[in-house]
């Protein structure tokens, strides 16, 4: 066997080789020997068909066994030899051969890049900083009153937050519209299901007062038909009511799963379960400008078949995710190209932080593993049910596993990086609106 090997790009690498065709012939003929043991055929016993007949039926198929065997370990060899660390499958393109006793081709594939992290200490990451207190409890229990607002019939006019009830039809150019009509449809003033000029027109009607008002629809309205037209809307209300959010007392902490009652408790439980939620999106800031940073300081080219297993896991991914939500993915076509920007980041950080676990030891530890775990599982009614869970399969206990890994990861760059605490509101770390 022969090789040489050159390089096409700056990952890319062919390797030229060439097989003696007589190691070719000697693997064939083992192959049909050992196919005319077992193999059937009409008019022969099993194992009794002559060699000559087995060569005529299966001989096609032992020759490409043999030619693919023959091909892929001289591949293996060579790699082995140079020490290349393959990326996706090669490509096999076969060459005119030089000699009739010599079948040539050559291989064309990726290798892995030399991954060099680069220096950090030029990174800046912001940690933000925020210590849950009453005020943040309140803010938290406030919402939970909303979230079990009942409604009361009002004798007045309807405002901001009320329900109402009523029935409407709308015309554009003197005639109804699909989708444009209802009756006792029922809606919250301020909650945003309907539109603001719709609702604004409903203020200050009460209940079996009318009205007829004009409206345009939004130029981004999500029914091409409508987006930018003038209509008219004559609207009845029903009923209207008013919100009433429940007392913060025994029954209201009960609710909320306090078995008896106690409103201290449940100002408590409050609190740990802010405090845990603060801790996972002040990591998730912190990660996601950890791994900005990384990418940064480390620009790497990376091997495209890898960019395109990933594309098509992410895919993948994404249909099983319309499957689950009731969808059919045939329905919906998701392409693999749609992820690629998403697959090349996360091909990248991949080899960037594998390298960076290698060189500094930044394995999963088995006490950090089962602190996550426990950890995890104190937001959950039986929390040794959760821990024996993960330890129960493997592949539970490698995701947990990842996790500590790039919480690892995340820690040793920010002690390398320019890192800094920053105070940051409630509000704007909660994502809560203005």
């Amino acid at each position: 066997m022969q090789t040489n090997q050159e390089a096409n790009s700056a990952l890319e690498r062919r390797i030229d080789m060439s097989v003696a065709l007589a190691d070719i012939e000697k693997e064939v003929d083992a192959r049909l020997k050992r196919m005319a043991r077992t193999v059937k055929m009409a008019g022969f016993r099993p194992g009794k068909v002559p060699l000559k007949i087995v060569a005529q039926t299966h001989g096609p198929q032992a020759r490409s066994e043999a030619i693919g065997a023959a091909v892929e370990r001289a591949f293996g060899e060579q790699v082995r030899e140079q020490n290349l660390r393959v990326a996706g499958y090669p490509r096999i393109e076969p060459k005119e051969a030089s000699s009739a006793d010599v079948l040539e081709f050559s291989a064309v594939f990726e290798v892995y890049p030399e991954v060099v992290p680069g220096d950090l200490a030029g990174q800046k990451v912001e940690r933000p900083v925020l210590e849950v207190t009453d005020a943040e409890v309140d803010k938290t229990i406030e919402v939970l009153r909303k979230q079990r607002t009942t409604f009361v019939a009002a004798d007045r006019a309807a405002g901001e937050g009320d329900r109402v009830a009523i029935d409407f039809a709308g015309r554009k150019d003197g005639e109804l519209f699909e989708g444009g009509s209802g009756q006792d449809f029922p809606f919250v003033i301020g909650a945003g299901s309907m539109l603001k000029d719709f609702e604004n027109a409903v203020v200050g009607l009460k209940a079996g007062e009318s009205k007829t008002f004009d409206m345009t629809f939004p130029d981004d309205y999500h029914a091409q038909n409508l987006a930018g037209q003038a209509v008219q809307f004559e609207v009845s209300v029903k009923a209207v009511e008013a919100p009433v959010l429940p007392e913060v007392n025994s029954d209201f902490a009960k609710a909320l799963g306090v078995a008896d009652g106690d409103v201290a408790k449940l100002r408590e439980e409050v609190k740990t379960n802010l405090e845990r939620e603060v801790k996972r999106r002040i990591q998730a800031k912190v990660k996601e400008q950890v791994m900005e940073a990384l990418l940064a300081a480390t620009p790497i080219e990376v091997p495209k078949a890898l960019v395109q297993a990933e594309s098509n896991q992410l895919a993948d991914n994404a249909r099983r995710d319309l499957e689950m939500r009731g969808l059919k993915s045939k329905d919906i076509p998701v392409e693999a190209s749609w992820f690629a920007d998403q697959a090349e980041r996360r091909v990248k950080l991949g080899l960037i932080m594998a390298e960076l676990v290698k060189a500094n030891e930044l394995h999963a530890r088995p006490e950090q593993v089962r602190a996550l775990i426990e950890e995890m599982a104190q937001s959950y009614e039986d929390p040794a049910e959760l821990v024996r869970w993960y330890y129960a399969q493997p592949d539970r206990l490698a995701q947990a596993e990842s996790v500590v890994i790039e919480d690892n990861v995340v820690a040793w760059v920010c002690e390398k990086a320019d890192t800094s605490d920053k105070s940051i509101a409630f509000d704007e770390l909660m994502g809560n609106a203005a």
